[in-house]
């Protein structure tokens, strides 16, 4: 007990500021989900982005809904692995960090190309039409 005390007294200003910085992602996602924005790429420019699906996908994993889960963002099963390399960061070498970090991100425009490249995808799509900046252009403009 005396040695968590001693770890939260020293890293205190850094658990503060995590604390804050995940009090304003969770207010801001708060505002999003109100406002009926969902994905704020989504809605600024009508084409979904890589992670599309993820949230959804954690949350069917959460319930036991694993191939909701899949159906939603099929590297939903990617994270713990993720997770698991950036808490280890500092206990392997910055090039198989490196490594793994370039491999993952590869997966996910892999995954995200074949994902928007599918007519059938409900999730990922492609509509910059249907997107505010251009709405609001074609307001101003006409």
């Amino acid at each position: 007990m005396n040695k968590i005390l001693k770890y939260l007294k020293k890293n205190q200003k850094q658990l503060l500021d995590a604390a804050g910085a995940i009090l304003a992602v969770a207010l801001l996602y708060l505002f999003f989900h109100l406002t009926g924005i969902g994905c704020p790429i989504k809605f600024l420019t009508g084409v979904s982005c890589p992670g599309c699906g993820m949230t959804r996908a954690c949350l069917s994993v959460a319930r036991f809904h694993f191939a909701d889960a899949w159906h939603f963002h099929p590297l939903v099963y990617l994270l713990p692995f993720a997770l698991l390399l950036f808490l280890l960061r500092r206990r392997i070498s910055n090039k198989i960090y490196k490594f793994f970090i370039f491999t993952f991100v590869a997966i996910f425009v892999t995954i995200y190309l074949i994902r928007m490249m599918d007519p059938a995808n409900e999730i990922v799509t492609f509509h910059p039409d249907q997107g505010f900046l251009v709405r609001a252009i074609k307001y101003l403009f006409t």
